[in-house]
């Protein structure tokens, strides 16, 4: 995760591209960027963005990587891709 100037040091904002957990929607998304004072999160397997709290998000664990790498590929066979 890399700084942001208008931010205190200490806060980490990710990449865009990054996963990253939110822990309200319990699930990982793609950090997309910043909108107003939301993180715009995209499911992984691709969708809508939902906003997020940048201060709860972090970045998303191996085995949560790991998962939803698992249910986005699950997703893109059922639709036949």
């Amino acid at each position: 995760m890399a700084t942001q100037g208008s931010r205190r040091a200490e806060t980490a904002v990710p990449e865009r591209g990054e996963l990253v957990y939110d822990p309200a929607k319990r699930k990982v998304g793609e950090y997309q960027d910043m909108a107003g004072p939301y993180a715009m999160l995209r499911p992984v397997s691709g969708g809508c963005e939902w906003e997020a709290d940048p201060a709860q998000i972090r970045a998303a664990t191996l085995s949560e990587r790991l998962s939803a790498g698992v249910k986005a590929a699950n997703a893109r066979t059922e639709r036949g891709l």
